[in-house]
């Protein structure tokens, strides 16, 4: 089996490697044959620093972590994606129960159960409302043949979600929950834009519509479900 090509992170042309090692700790950094830079300079940066330019969402770092770090020859691309799906939806449950710990309106007397299964209905069928609509928006937007690849990036580039779990620890506002929603919508998008290699508007237009239907099933769903379940008169 052939060797799978690394990306150059400053004008995303196929390298043959990203560094040559000559002994450990002593490597040398490879140049891109097609704009001249190194083409991954992310190789030898601490991961704080990688960190740093993803939350900037600079290209660069997204072509480093979804083509050179995370990639067929690397990992196992199948339980990654499977991985991803379970903390993806564990963290949007917990974003969901954030929003009704905050809620005055909420219903305090329902119990634990009834409030669980009523996350989990939202959860649920507001992502699988994003998913479809995600695909939909950009087969009639985007160039795409890689729905697998594209579908990690975007798991992956949802990463602003664990910024969540700051909320009770720095008693944030609610309104927190709505900056982190746009981060990982500007997040989505430049990572669509680093893997389809399509205009910024265009990715970020299927990002905004993807979103836009998954906050609006999950505004309707959770009514529903309770109405569903008699606890709304």
């Amino acid at each position: 089996m052939a060797r799978e090509k690394k990306t150059c992170v400053e004008c995303g042309h196929k390298v043959k490697s990203l560094f040559i090692q000559y002994s450990p700790g002593n490597f040398r950094l490879m140049k891109c044959e097609n704009c001249e830079e190194v083409a991954d300079e992310y190789v030898e940066c601490e991961l704080l620093i990688i960190f740093i330019d993803l939350i900037l969402h600079k290209t660069k770092a997204y072509r480093h972590l979804l083509f050179n770090v995370f990639n067929q020859e690397s990992v196992n691309i199948q339980h990654l994606l499977w991985k991803l799906v379970l903390a993806y939806l564990l963290l949007d449950t917990y974003r969901s129960l954030l929003l009704r710990r905050t809620n005055d309106e909420s219903n305090v007397s329902m119990s634990f159960v009834l409030e669980s299964l009523e996350v989990l209905v939202n959860v649920l069928s507001a992502n699988f409302a994003f998913v479809l609509s995600f695909a939909l928006a950009a087969k009639m937007m985007l160039v795409m043949s890689r729905g697998k690849e594209i579908l990690l990036g975007v798991l992956i580039s949802s990463y602003v979600k664990i910024f969540l779990f700051a909320m009770p620890v720095w008693e944030f506002p609610v309104s927190v929950i709505f900056i982190v929603d746009m981060l990982v919508l500007t997040s989505n998008a430049v990572a669509l834009k680093v893997m389809t290699e399509s205009a910024t508007s265009r990715c970020l237009a299927v990002c905004f519509i993807a979103h836009s239907i998954r906050f609006l099933v999950d505004q309707i769903s959770g009514p529903m479900s309770l109405k569903h379940l008699g606890y709304v008169m």
